[in-house]
């Protein structure tokens, strides 16, 4: 009984110490005294296994590898919110409400930038956990959240709870992780969100454990409080770590002055957030207030305004685009800017820089607004010391050394070399792109070594992968599970339509609208080898310029004997119209899609069901056979749910085309 009581009273020091340290910010020990503790555990523990508990701080390394995520089906919905922009927004989401009850109040609190995540517990004891996935199904990740030392794995409380909260990663850790991945030449994380999302979705708990995520809880269900700002702090009792910036409001206008403090408070944060969230406190008028498909009414989130940050321009570099474009790119002292750790900023052209007078080594003020890339958007001239160089254009490539171009009626400079390097791998990039030829696993990085490696130098070699897969399994960081589903998305796509053809293959002045319009009137890839400049210039929406071009690239001989080739390895060159269609796998296959998807928008993955010889309908029936659920799904999931058609979510549609 000495060792059972000995190894009981470790337990309950190391979660009393993991407590005060992850959740209150507060130890009472060192470090030193911590590990030693904890060897003397896993020690005692090793040699009286019969001791081990679930609950014991041991057991946070976690388990075993997993092949994959199994899904999982939530009990309550995990509903996404609506977004207002400005107060007059807020103010009119405060109406709305008012006009179905009288009297009620608010919880407000920041909106984390991270991983949604539902928690549960059964008799105390921590036993799943799972991402908000589409809302409706998630996938278990119960073994990789066991590693957050802020989670309890035991809680004194012994009815089912389901708690909610938002992994995520603080700056410090970004960072820390970050310089990690240079060191060993590795692409580092773009922001703290994506490093949260990529880190909790590790197959390997053990690399989770490593990265020392963190999370807030800010909703339960099982307690019996009637209000959420209550919830909150009860969940603060129970052990949970809770945002302590979390505040009651009475009406909107308390609202907006919170929202100002944050504004002036949030970047001195160890975590991103990107607005606040604003809840009505009082649970049961909730189903008074309502729902609407997508999201409760009693609910919204105010998201701030992008960020407009002054850093220096350290230098200007060049970027070598597929088509030979040649564009400046302000190589910036990086800075985090709305969640992105930004150290490069596009500065369009030669003109975009001398109009704006931007010097090398000035002060400038850069925005990034959501996904696009940062741009430079001035000088902030009283800063200048006299340090400072004029920007002078480059003469020649800075990658072939080829003279640049540069016509009367374009602001662009050209590498006109075809053989240029930098050019096939930039047009690698682009055929292979999500936007182009979108083969999955293909990506920039991975581009880029096979290209260095000699494996991929032209767009045929991508189709004649295969032959190379022994060799490949071997390489670092690959295996034969990762090259073998990159070889089965290059297969799958083969079978492209025309008009992704014609994109990916860059042609100049050709973008995915353009190769639309020329494979619909143009229905066989080979047809362009004998149309006309006149009969091109003919076609609605193609002009002058794109019509030489297009005359131009299918007059070349090392670009028709590309095109043969690419038809001897499968590649499809017929356009849909011309296809036979019924003999895919959704032949016969009626689907209808609801929600938003993360890897498609809804007409490409409509281009992708219709490829495969299926249809997509805009209404559930007893003849629908599948409806793909998306994020915030409408009426069609219930209606789907009340006649029982099967309902599939994105990463199971995606597993039926690759594996037919």
């Amino acid at each position: 009984m000495e060792i059972k009581n000995r190894i009981e009273e470790l337990k309950s020091l190391l979660n009393k110490y993991s407590y005060e340290y992850y959740v209150l910010d507060s130890p009472s020990v060192t470090d030193y005294e911590f590990d030693r503790l904890m060897k003397e555990l896993i020690k005692l523990e090793n040699e009286y296994p019969e001791y081990k508990t679930q609950d014991s701080p041991t057991q946070r390394v976690g388990g075993e590898v997993s092949e994959k995520f199994e899904k999982v089906r939530h009990d309550i919905p995990m509903l996404s919110l609506d977004n207002v922009f400005s107060y007059d927004e807020l103010r009119d989401f405060d109406k709305k409400i008012k006009k179905a009850v009288n009297r009620y109040t608010f919880t407000v609190d920041l909106k984390i930038d991270g991983l949604s995540v539902s928690i549960k517990y059964e008799n105390g004891y921590y036993k799943r956990a799972a991402t908000r996935g589409n809302g409706i199904l998630g996938e278990d990740i119960t073994e990789n959240v066991k590693t957050i030392k802020s989670i309890p794995l035991k809680i004194d409380f012994d009815e089912p709870l389901e708690v909610r909260g938002e992994i995520f990663l603080s700056k410090k850790n970004f960072n820390r992780i970050n310089e990690e991945k240079l060191r060993y030449n590795e692409e580092p994380f773009k922001n703290p969100r994506n490093a949260a999302a990529g880190s909790i979705r590790q197959l390997d708990p053990k690399i989770v454990a490593k990265r020392n995520l963190d999370v807030f809880v800010y909703y339960g269900f099982g307690l019996d409080n009637q209000n959420h700002f209550e919830i909150i702090q009860e969940l603060k009792k129970i052990g949970f770590k809770v945002n302590d910036n979390t505040v009651f409001c009475q009406d909107i206008e308390e609202v907006i002055k919170f929202i100002e403090r944050v504004k002036d408070f949030k970047n001195q944060l160890d975590y991103e957030i990107d607005g606040v969230v604003i809840k009505v406190n009082e649970l049961d008028l909730y189903n008074e207030i309502g729902y609407t498909s997508k999201f409760p009414k009693w609910a919204t989130a105010f998201k701030f305004p992008a960020e407009e940050v002054e850093t220096v321009l350290e230098a200007i570099d060049f970027q070598i685009g597929r088509t030979g474009v040649v564009k400046p790119v302000a190589k910036l002292k990086p800075v985090m800017i709305s969640g992105s750790l930004v150290s490069r900023a596009t500065l369009h052209n030669e003109d975009f820089i001398n109009d704006r007078d931007i010097h090398i080594k000035d002060y400038v003020v850069v925005r990034k607004a959501g996904e696009i890339i940062p741009e430079v958007l001035r000088v902030v001239k009283e800063r200048r010391t006299g340090k400072e160089q004029a920007f002078e254009m480059i003469k020649n490539c800075p990658m072939c050394g080829t003279e640049l171009i540069r016509n009367t009626s374009e602001a662009d400079y050209y590498c006109v070399n075809p053989n240029c390097e930098a050019k096939h791998l930039e047009g690698l990039i682009h055929f292979a792109s999500r936007e182009a030829y979108n083969i999955d696993g293909l990506g920039e990085a991975i581009l880029t070594e096979f290209y260095n490696d000699g494996y991929i130098r032209n767009i045929a070699d991508i189709f004649k992968l295969e032959n190379h897969r022994n060799e490949l399994i071997k390489k670092e960081g690959f295996g034969e599970k990762s090259i073998d589903n990159l070889l089965k998305a290059i297969e799958i796509s083969k079978s492209n339509n025309l008009d992704k053809l014609l994109f990916g293959l860059g042609i100049r002045h050709v973008g995915a609208k353009t190769a639309k319009v020329l494979a619909q009137n143009h229905h066989n890839l080979f047809d362009f080898l004998d149309v006309s400049i006149e009969e091109l210039g003919s076609i609605k929406d193609i002009g002058e310029a794109t019509s030489n071009s297009v005359y131009q690239y299918f007059h070349k001989q090392e670009m028709i004997d590309m095109l043969n080739e690419l038809e001897a390895l499968g590649v499809n060159t017929i356009y849909e119209d011309d296809r036979i269609s019924n003999s895919g796998i959704f032949t016969d296959k009626t689907f209808v899609i609801t929600g938003t998807l993360e890897g498609y928008s809804r007409n490409e993955a409509k281009a992708i069901i219709e490829r495969f010889g299926g249809n997509v309908s805009s209404a559930v029936s007893n003849k629908t056979d599948f409806v793909l659920v998306g994020d915030s799904p409408g009426s069609k999931y219930d209606k789907a749910i009340s006649l029982g058609v099967k309902t599939i979510n994105e990463a199971e549609f995606v597993d039926m085309i690759k594996n037919g």
